[in-house]
């Protein structure tokens, strides 16, 4: 039977190109995901992860062979390597997006110890995309992603693509395309697939007899399937079905079975549908990479970046800007309802044959993978931002449709007039509006980002407009029927090379800061969340007299899904308003934009600020903000109480000064020292000298149960404390 196991524990790290004479007591015990160096969350050179490592993992089989094929999987290692195994080479792979395997058979020691080694070059190597030119992004070193071990017999399947059809009639179809590959003799046997529903119940299945010759790959498709009603995965019900594969007496997939959805997605001429029903799409740009580590993130930090995306920020689609992203990321896309836009590695270049060649493994490698998610509804088959190339992106369109015909290809673009290959036109449209479409469907793909950088502590006018710029590209965009919608860039400020950025070499770009904080312009989005799932009063002011220009605050703006709201200062009563529709005429949730405060000039009390938030005549939410200004408390609140001791698993912890009601105070620059007693790590800078109000540092489980508590303190203000326990 098939065995898949994770792989993750007891490495060996040594960060230098070093031969098998170097002894193990010159290495370090990492467990991955792993980063070939913490940094910290900006001021660093890019330099400083670009070295050549080794990693080696002593192991003895976890079961017995029993005439099975033994293979390595990689879900992605940084940017290139070789990998040994008993001092034996079994394969080399550049690229660092994309998983890749190698068979170990041949060259296993069954009954004894196995060493496995990995030589990775982090280096950005002008011959591997993205790299070749300058990038506005950085490749953080590392084996990154998971490991896994995974046996098979020797005829066994080797890939699986589930098409659902014609889902919106009475008589939906399922196919399923199973590639069989044989190492051994020729071998016919039964093939078949169970399909489960979100209870686990089996609810059909369809079998076939497979014949596959000797050393061959052969590739067969189930359609025999006696569906019953189906249940429509969609954005408020993204519900998953699941398949479970057998080949003769071998279960392929047993503890975690495929899981797919029944939906219709399609991009036309007057907007993008989901199951028949037209869908304005609101999304923003995501990169993976995360501060001090990288991009090594365990399961849990992915999925919690898809959580933050769809639930505190309320949009329904992300790209994956500029490269295949974690598969935890994508599972929880599926699990949730949140889009996705997926698109192959690169920045502007285009490389030599040899490049080229790099990019369209990567097309197939990426399609393959991800092909069975039902988030994914689009793929990017263009370099991002680069110049037409007939030849090269008729290429990659062809392969996409071969290996994916349900969905359609995007190729993005930054400049108007660009060769139109794929199914729909994707655009970066940094016009500071949105315009008219050249080419149908026609999606923006990017707006404001380097048009208009933000820091979380920057004067409020500016972290005011960088809001509002989102707001009114997004207003635009649902006014032009024939743009399908508008993904912001981007979701999190993000770490870079030194000719971009600020001179702390991060990009200021993003809604919220490298640590997932929001800025106002954060509150903009989740501003458009449907009030039935919570209603949102968020006013985008730190409600100082002084700070904007001419002193005071007009005009006060707040972001809200609210119908109305009423504004206090202390107990006074300063008015009752409605939504900015004439502005923003076309968002679901307009910005309130109220003008004629004139506080301590007007007759008007400076006092603490209150809005309240009504829906159909009744009080629903409010906010409070002091006029104090001065630090109330510090703050500690892990994203998770519970962790998993496995050596891996981490989650945020973020600390704030904040004032009566816990608004950040933006201007506060105290140092906030740190001390971790219990079986886990801190990753980040302790002491942290603090900007914006707001930060954050990283809990890592160790290997043992117990509860882990976290103090944090600074001067003039009480200790904090959190505990995590480790399960």
């Amino acid at each position: 039977m098939r065995s898949v196991i994770a792989f993750n524990d007891d490495w060996l790290y040594y960060a230098g190109d070093v031969g098998a004479d170097v002894p193990d007591s010159q290495f370090q015990p990492v467990t991955l995901p792993h980063t070939n160096v913490v940094l910290p969350h900006h001021n660093f050179d890019n330099a400083e992860y670009q070295f050549i490592s080794t990693y080696r993992k002593h192991f003895r089989l976890p079961e017995a062979r029993n005439g099975r094929r033994v293979y390595v999987d990689f879900d992605g290692a940084m940017i290139a390597c070789e990998v040994f195994l008993n001092g034996h080479k079994v394969g080399e792979n550049e690229g660092g997006y994309t998983p890749f395997s190698f068979d170990l058979t041949d060259y296993l020691n069954e009954t004894g110890d196995n060493l496995l080694t990995v030589r990775l070059d982090s280096t950005e190597r002008p011959d591997i995309p993205p790299y070749g030119n300058v990038v506005d992004y950085l490749t953080f070193g590392g084996i990154y992603r998971d490991v896994k071990l995974r046996y098979v017999e020797l005829c066994h399947i080797e890939k699986v693509f589930v098409r659902t059809l014609d889902v919106l009639t009475d008589k939906p179809r399922l196919e399923i395309e199973i590639t069989m590959r044989n190492q051994g003799p020729e071998t016919g046997a039964e093939l078949g697939a169970s399909i489960y529903n979100a209870d686990g119940e089996e609810v059909t299945f369809s079998d076939i007899w497979a014949s596959v010759p000797g050393y061959s790959t052969e590739t067969f498709v189930l359609n025999g399937f006696n569906l019953p009603q189906i249940s429509l995965w969609s954005l408020d019900t993204p519900t998953l079905y699941s398949v479970k594969f057998w080949f003769g007496s071998e279960v392929q997939i047993s503890e975690n079975p495929l899981q797919f959805g029944f939906r219709e997605a399609v991009f036309r001429d007057d907007g993008f549908y989901l199951n028949g029903k037209k869908v304005k799409l609101r999304g923003l740009n995501r990169h993976q990479t995360y501060p001090y580590i990288g991009a090594a993130a365990p399961a849990r930090l992915q999925r919690k970046d898809a959580d933050i995306l769809k639930d505190e920020f309320g949009v329904n689609i992300v790209r994956t800007s500029h490269y295949p992203q974690s598969p935890h990321f994508l599972n929880r896309c599926d699990e949730i309802g949140l889009l996705v836009f997926e698109e192959i590695p690169g920045w502007q270049h285009i490389g030599d044959q040899d490049w080229q060649g790099i990019t369209l493994r990567d097309v197939q490698a990426m399609i393959e993978r991800d092909r069975n998610h039902p988030s994914i509804i689009l793929w990017g088959v263009r370099i991002n931002e680069s110049f037409d190339n007939e030849a090269f992106y008729t290429a990659t369109n062809a392969l996409a449709h071969k290996l994916d015909p349900t969905r359609q290809t995007g190729g993005v673009r930054n400049f108007r007039g660009s060769q139109f290959l794929e199914d729909v036109y994707t655009y970066n449209d940094f016009s500071n509006t949105v315009l008219e479409p050249d080419f149908t469907p026609h999606l923006v793909t990017e707006f404001n980002g380097h048009m208009f950088p933000t820091k979380a502590w920057d004067q409020e006018e500016r972290q005011v407009e960088h809001a509002l710029r989102h707001a009114r590209i997004q207003d635009k965009a649902v006014s032009l029927e024939r743009v399908t919608g508008a993904i912001g860039w981007c979701a999190f400020d993000y770490n870079t090379h030194q000719e971009f950025g600020s001179g702390d070499r991060i990009c200021y770009h993003g809604v919220s800061d490298i640590f997932r904080l929001p800025k106002f312009a954060a509150y903009f989005y989740e501003s458009q969340l449907d009030p039935a799932i919570r209603p949102v009063i968020r006013p985008a002011t730190f409600w100082t007299m002084g700070d904007c220009s001419e002193g005071g605050i007009n005009p006060l703006v707040i972001f809200s899904n609210c119908d109305e709201v009423e504004v206090f200062f202390g107990k006074e009563r300063f008015g009752q308003f409605p939504p900015d529709r004439a502005a923003f005429p076309h968002l679901p949730h307009p910005p309130f934009v109220i003008k004629g405060l004139s506080l301590l000039w007007g007759g008007h009390t400076y006092d603490d600020l209150r809005v309240v938030g009504y829906i159909n005549g009744q009080a629903v939410a409010e906010h409070r903000i002091s006029t104090r200004g001065v630090p109330h408390a510090l703050t500690l609140t892990p994203d998770d109480t519970e962790l998993y001791a496995d050596g891996a698993d981490m989650t945020r912890l973020v600390f704030k000064i904040v004032d009566e009601y816990g608004n950040r105070l933006p201007y506060t620059n105290q140092v906030v020292s740190f001390e971790l007693e219990g079986p886990a790590e801190l990753i980040g800078e302790n002491p942290f000298a603090l900007m914006g109000g707001q930060a954050a540092l990283y809990v890592k489980a160790k290997r043992e149960a117990g509860t882990v508590t976290i103090r944090a303190t600074t001067p003039r203000l009480e200790l904090a404390v959190a505990t995590i326990q480790m399960r």
